[in-house]
């Protein structure tokens, strides 16, 4: 059937079928760097990353451009309330997003292009745009003739009309109608500046991604991807350039995550629920996270609080566990099992099921639950008497497989959590009541592998860490 894409132009899935056979040229809106970033910045990092990975596994050669607003009103803000420059600003949290990102399973982008780098072609698009009358300078501003572009309204389903009656003209702006929007805005005393034909200033939001788009992808591409808050204005304003100077659509697929709440409340920092992604990873195992946003459809909101970060933990422990049976089995058990094909085709169908709910539009929840089956049926074949190395095997390397899609990692170097201790505990415990004397023993030897000291006493098995 092939993988569909649900397209917020359209408002329906569709069959993903890209521009140039067996290549994807996909672009995807980054921050502005002016401060570490939050969590609703983290969710289109993971989700479009699990895409990227997604469509690589399904064969596809995948040229993955996000960029870095780096220069804006907050960066500007934002150095001077620390008594800084703006490169200076812009070069930290850059860093410290990739810090931040990496630790969340993120790869980087095949480009990771800056507006301060791209300054030539953000300015020859704008004169290109003024030529062909689709733009006019005023008072050393730009503006965007927005009614010159028919269509514009298509990707957030709003009409003209509808624009019209909720715009307006800020103090100091000089455009023409209140639904023109800035290609270009003159520097204020004291700002940070670029020489432009129309005199010193900077750029304008919206224009840098097209030129970023236009410069590393060219005049269309496959998917555009952003938080749901991008469809308008960012989005729109983007396709209105984008195609005004271009002639041709300027993407195929536009994928937009949903929204993330804090504690059933919108996340802000007037209601103190900030939650920034460099405090979280140092409190949180990062994989914790990743799992829990992937848990949720993309385009489903996500309710964040500790109490369901501490559930997603739970659920990736327990495929953590099985992983680490898994494994530790493989070190003691011999070609015995006669009856290997009834897991292999299960270990097959798994597969099969996975591709399927990833393909209907990156359904990384259902995936997700397809994992925790495949745990429960791992769990089940380990209590069999005799277990064959080459099942295992191919059981370990399922999950590799579709976790390294997912951009988890199972294999933990370090030391048991006390959760996953309590679960292997309960199962040597099941075990011994089935007369399963073998698993009861694997578990105590997996254990002490570990350092963990079991003591039985009158009131239960406890346990104690051998430092």
């Amino acid at each position: 059937m092939g993988i569909k894409i649900y397209n917020t132009m359209t408002r329906q899935k569709e069959l993903f079928v890209p521009l140039e056979e067996g290549k994807v040229k996909m672009y995807v809106c980054g921050p502005t760097v002016y401060n570490y970033i939050h969590i609703g910045n983290a969710r289109p990092a993971i989700v479009f990353d699990t895409v990227r990975r997604y469509l690589e596994y399904r064969g596809f050669d995948v040229q993955f451009i996000s960029n870095f607003t780096d220069v804006d009103d907050k960066l500007i803000k934002a150095a001077n309330e620390m008594g800084s420059d703006v490169p200076t600003i812009a070069e930290k949290f850059i860093n410290a997003y990739h810090e931040d990102t990496c630790a969340l399973g993120v790869q980087k982008a095949d480009a990771h292009p800056r507006v301060t780098e791209t300054m030539p072609e953000i300015i020859e698009f704008i004169e290109n745009l003024i030529k062909k009358g689709f733009a006019y300078e005023a008072a050393g501003d730009v503006y965007f003739k927005t009614r010159s572009f028919n269509g514009y309204g298509k990707l957030s389903h709003q009409s003209i009309d509808d624009l019209k009656s909720g715009a307006r003209i800020e103090v100091g702006e000089k455009k023409e109608d209140p639904l023109d929007f800035a290609l270009w805005k003159a520097a204020k005393e004291g700002e940070i500046y670029w020489e432009s034909p129309w005199g010193n200033g900077r750029p304008g939001w919206h224009i840098e991604c097209s030129a970023m788009a236009k410069k590393y992808l060219g005049d269309s591409i496959d998917i555009h991807g952003g938080g749901q808050d991008l469809t308008f204005p960012h989005h729109e304003n983007e396709i209105a350039q984008s195609e005004a100077l271009n002639e041709a659509p300027m993407a195929k697929y536009w994928m937009h995550n949903g929204y993330i709440n804090i504690n059933n409340e919108k996340m802000s920092k007037s209601l103190g629920n900030f939650v920034l992604v460099h405090d979280l990873v140092k409190q949180q195992d990062p994989q914790v996270i990743r799992f829990f946003m992937l848990a949720v459809h993309y385009r489903n909101p996500i309710n964040f609080s500790q109490e369901l970060l501490e559930a997603a933990e739970s659920g990736l422990n327990r495929i953590r566990t099985a992983y680490e049976n898994l494994k530790h089995r493989l070190t003691v058990s011999a070609d015995l099992s006669e009856d290997t094909d009834k897991w292999t085709a299960l270990i097959s169908e798994t597969r099969a099921k996975f591709i399927a709910d990833m393909d209907d539009d990156f359904n990384t929840a259902n995936a997700i639950s397809i994992l925790f089956d495949f745990s429960r049926e791992a769990n089940v074949y380990l209590q069999e008497k005799n277990t064959s190395k080459a099942v295992i095997t191919e059981f370990i390397a399922l999950f590799d497989e579709l976790t390294g899609v997912m951009g988890l990692t199972l294999h933990k170097e370090e030391e048991l959590l006390d959760e996953q201790i309590d679960a292997l505990i309960q199962e040597r415990n099941q075990a011994r009541k089935e007369k399963n004397f073998a698993r009861a023993d694997e578990i105590r030897d997996l254990l002490k592998e570990q350092n963990i000291i079991l003591e039985d006493t009158a009131q239960g098995v406890r346990w104690k860490r051998d430092r």
